[in-house]
């Protein structure tokens, strides 16, 4: 598989949305209570990309490095869509 072909099933991945959907309510539940808000999420993109790769079973010849990169990637893009929902839906709330 290529880059994109990769990049593209881990967009898809549900499993992968899942998570990153569950991080981000985590986060503005607990952003009230501190400030920092945006390590977490950082910290936790960074563990969605090297978790699934790490436990699930990879049949193609892809590396790791490359797995978590891509998977990197993927998540930057979900949580960037998940985020620009979210301030939308706010402002249409107002």
């Amino acid at each position: 598989m290529d880059f994109i072909d990769i990049y593209l099933s881990q967009l898809a991945d549900p499993f992968r949305i899942g998570m990153l959907v569950f991080l981000l309510i985590t986060a503005a539940n607990t952003a009230h209570a501190t400030r920092h808000r945006w390590l977490p999420i950082v910290l936790g993109i960074v563990f969605v990309a090297v978790l699934i790769p790490a436990t699930l079973d990879r049949s193609e010849d892809i590396a790791m490095v490359a797995a978590v990169g891509i998977g990197l990637l993927a998540n930057l893009t979900v949580v960037a869509a998940l985020l620009l929902l979210q301030a939308g839906y706010r402002r249409l709330a107002k």
